[in-house]
């Protein structure tokens, strides 16, 4: 596959072609042609001293018809490591433009521009490998864009580069000049096709599978495909993630129900997974039902945890070791909104002629690469950067906010503080979800 370099190659590989072809053909020109690869409207048509020049130019590129469902990237949704480095497939579309002074200068020039090409469909490997390192010419000497699309490995990518003719009508010739500002010249339009892009970040490709399930030690026969009388998958799997009295996240120190179906088995670790963090979380369940339909966690909330855990949306996935089976097994990821917990009851009130200063610490800590956002009735204020998680957060808003108690919450990535007690009857605002503004 070739690199994103690719594009500009293939625009030398074929300037260089023309150049070539017009140098073997002679002075039929009776001048000096310039062969160039730049925008239309660069090109000085004033210029009565002007050399003959034919210019090509790449005008659109497309995705490629017949590479672009081949495959796309793809992550593990459990790890996040790159799996496959699917091809970026793409046609480049060119117009090729004769420009001259003279009578029929621009006529034969074109003439034998499109002649070279008809005779050369196919960019060839070794053709491209001449252009693109013009041995003996040393490289070094070349323009630096020019000695950087040596590295482009076009000649080595899988499919060969093909150029096709492509018909223009009028219509479509009139909006590209348009587009491009520059008055008509006798021009032709080129398809160039296909060029592949892959990505070098290094994938993960899973090993051949042995068996279908355990063997017998006796009979050495395969186990099969596990199947149940049921509807449900046949794996253990993860639905949802329920904090307590069906609020909108949950806080450290809080249970959290987990259901699922064929949970049942041993050694079960559930594991946290937040964005910031390299490595999961790692805690074991309270309870896990015996049907394997679910199971009750408590999010930690000492200081280790208020450290490593950040507020926001987490994945919760499960290991356990599922009865039969030789090794542990890994389920699916379902989200949970871990909520911030902000001390509003000693949180450092300040006014000013300028402002009114908010300092006041949440639980857990707030990591710096976080947003945090302090709401207050309606009014909000962002955090002030700071240098390390255990700082506290400090919020400024307009001395207009008005004074007495108000309604407060702490929003970190999108994640709001329990602002509603839903543990009665009908929900009510949390008395501690409360600020003294002086």
């Amino acid at each position: 596959m070739s690199s994103p370099l690719a594009i500009g190659a293939v625009s030398a590989v074929l300037r260089n072609l023309l150049d070539d072809g017009l140098i073997e053909a002679g002075s039929a020109m009776g001048l000096t042609v310039d062969v160039t690869a730049v925008a239309p409207d660069t090109i000085d048509l004033d210029d009565a001293d002007a050399s003959p020049r034919l210019n090509l130019f790449l005008y659109q590129v497309t995705p490629n018809q017949g590479w672009r469902n081949a495959a796309l990237p793809s992550r593990s949704s459990v790890t996040g490591e790159r799996l496959t480095n699917a091809p970026l497939a793409l046609d480049l579309h060119y117009v090729l433009t004769a420009y001259g002074r003279a009578d029929f200068q621009a006529e034969i020039l074109l003439g034998y521009a499109m002649h070279l090409l008809h005779e050369r469909p196919v960019l060839d490997r070794e053709a491209i490998r001449r252009a693109l390192d013009p041995s003996p010419l040393d490289v070094s000497m070349l323009p630096p864009a020019f000695q950087a699309l040596t590295a482009s490995d076009l000649a080595d990518q899988l499919e060969q580069i093909k150029l096709t003719p492509s018909i223009m009508s009028n219509d479509e010739m009139s909006k590209l000049w348009s587009a491009l500002q520059s008055h008509y010249r006798p021009s032709a339009s080129y398809q160039a096709s296909v060029v592949l892009i892959e990505g070098a970040r290094p994938g993960v490709s899973p090993l051949p599978v042995l068996s279908r399930g355990p063997r017998d030690p006796t009979t050495q026969r395969e186990r099969g495909v596990l199947v149940n009388p049921d509807l449900l998958p046949s794996v253990p799997t993860l639905f949802r993630a329920e904090p307590q009295f069906s609020q909108t996240g949950a806080r450290l120190g809080e249970p959290v129900t987990v259901t699922g179906a064929r949970l049942a088995g041993t050694g079960h670790v559930v594991l946290l997974r937040h964005r910031l963090n390299e490595q999961p979380f790692e805690l074991t369940p309270d309870s896990v039902a015996a049907s394997g339909e679910s199971m009750t966690i408590t999010l930690p909330g000492d200081a280790a945890a208020q450290a490593a855990l950040a507020a926001g949306q987490l994945s919760v996935g499960l290991r356990l070791l599922v009865d039969g089976e030789p090794a542990p097994r890994e389920t699916n990821t379902i989200p949970l909104i871990l909520a911030p917990t902000a001390d509003f009851a000693s949180a450092d009130l300040q006014r000013t002629a300028s402002e009114v200063t908010v300092e006041l610490t949440a639980s857990p800590q707030v990591r710096t690469q976080q947003k945090a956002v302090l709401i207050i009735g309606t009014t909000e204020a962002v955090a002030a950067a700071r240098d390390d998680a255990a700082d506290p957060l400090l919020f400024s808003f307009d001395p207009a906010i008005a004074a007495g108690e108000q309604r407060a919450r702490l929003r970190v990535d999108g994640a709001d503080s329990i602002l509603l007690d839903r543990s009665g009857t009908q929900p009510i605002f949390a008395p501690d979800q409360v600020l003294e503004v002086p």
